[in-house]
């Protein structure tokens, strides 16, 4: 019994005692951000159902994380798909130089450079030379790129999952970064081919082995960086986002590494949010990268950037929507350059539209029945209805042609639908 002061039996508000905590529906007001991309990290993951564990640390992140179950990369390989999440729109409609290593402009709006103006310490490192001249430096307070790599231009010879992770460390034990709020971008690199082995990580002798080890490799920096994290005073508020900038290719369609096509491997990715207040959830309903940029300024409690096209997915995240995603469009886009063809697709519910070159040779999909997209749909309602919303979808694009770049995408070449290898 609880006595008042007088030796009386105190009266208790039941409404107090018996109430359960309200549940969050905002991120905390001093929250920071710290976005976790990996390359070629595919859907397939182990809490997707891919039987082998390759990655622990990120299927404990999933069990506590808003899991996109669905979730797309704005393109398939690191220039076009970064370029537009850092833009918050499709690549093609931003100003680039047109070649496969693409240069992006100063003239095109970043993200972080409305943190920056928002008095939001901005920070990212990355483990890839491209990185050093890609155009991504606007806006971040810290840009640093792992020194001494050895370049290629058509593989990835490092391994430097290492050098990141210090990077990462460094950077966000910065004085600066206990004074105010901030938001850092840390892009892993080591799964990209070509799969090295590890010591003490060996699946077998398959490419696909070898890269399930890269994954598993790369596995261990971020639990590494996510045991930092935790014990600074700032970790308990911070929110994590982890995605990937494509998929990769073992064999499907004839194709293998990345790049050059739109088919699901290449562009379904993870995305898992983990948000102090959010519920765990997984959400099946498709999403893209390009609701990165929109999301990100709403977790800092900005404004809505007049000229980003995704949607803030933070209502989401604190259930206070009803799916509010569910009935838009998800673009994927692939613009020519000197490298490849132009490819645009758009995903509504379990349909998916190809259209394949200039001349925009299309082919649907059921991905439920056909998740592999062998059996291309040529006609019919479901066909008519895809077409019809792709006309519409393509009329709200301003594509921004390349600046410069090799002959191929300024001439109109790859324009034969059987030259963009459609079947």
């Amino acid at each position: 019994m609880i006595s008042g002061p007088d030796g009386a039996p105190a009266v208790v508000d039941s409404s107090i005692v018996d109430a359960s905590p309200i549940k969050a529906t905002r991120p905390p007001a001093d929250l920071d951000v710290i976005l976790i991309t990996i390359d070629c990290l595919r859907a397939d993951m182990p809490w997707n159902g891919y039987a082998r564990p390759i990655a622990p640390v990120l299927t404990e992140i999933e069990k506590k994380s808003v899991d996109y179950t669905h979730a797309y990369s704005l393109s398939s390989y690191t220039s076009m798909s970064l370029g537009g999440l850092l833009g918050g729109k499709l690549p093609g409609e931003l100003t680039r130089d047109g070649y496969f290593f693409g240069n992006y402009a100063d003239k095109n709006l970043l993200f972080p450079e409305v943190l920056h103006d928002a008095a939001v310490r901005t920070m990212t490192a990355h483990a890839h030379g491209y990185f050093k001249d890609a155009g991504f430096k606007q806006g971040f307070d810290a840009y640093e790129v792992v020194p001494d790599l050895k370049w290629s231009n058509t593989t990835d010879d490092n391994i430097t999952s290492p050098q990141l992770e210090a990077i990462a460390e460094k950077q966000l034990s910065d004085p600066l970064v206990d004074t105010g709020r901030f938001f850092a971008w840390y892009h892993f690199t080591d799964p990209h081919d070509s799969y090295k082995p590890h010591e003490g990580i060996s699946y077998g002798p398959k490419a696909r082995d070898y890269y399930d080890g890269e994954v598993t490799f790369t596995d261990q920096y971020i639990g590494k960086l996510l045991d930092f994290i935790a014990n600074k005073p700032w970790g308990k508020r911070t929110a994590i986002i982890v995605s990937a900038d494509h998929g990769e290719a073992f064999g499907e369609h004839k194709q293998v590494v990345h790049g050059f096509e739109l088919w699901e491997n290449l562009v379904r990715v993870p995305l898992l949010i983990v948000v102090p207040g959010a519920d765990h959830a997984r959400i099946s309903h498709p999403v893209s990268a390009i609701d990165l940029a929109p999301t990100i300024l709403d977790l800092f409690g900005l404004p809505p950037q007049a000229g980003f096209e995704g949607s803030s997915l933070v209502p989401e995240l604190f259930g206070t929507t009803d799916a509010m995603q569910e009935a838009r469009d998800v673009a994927i886009d692939l613009p020519q350059t000197s490298d490849n063809d132009k490819r645009r697709a758009i995903v509504h519910g379990k349909y998916k539209l190809i259209a394949f070159g200039l001349t925009e040779y299309m082919q649907v999909f059921d991905l439920e029945a056909d998740p592999e997209e062998l059996k291309p749909i040529t006609s019919g309602e479901a066909y008519d209805d895809m077409v019809k919303r792709f006309r519409s979808f393509e009329k709200t694009i301003i594509d921004v042609p390349p600046t410069s770049c090799k002959e191929g995408c300024l001439n109109g070449a790859y324009n034969n639908p059987k030259d963009a290898g459609a079947k």
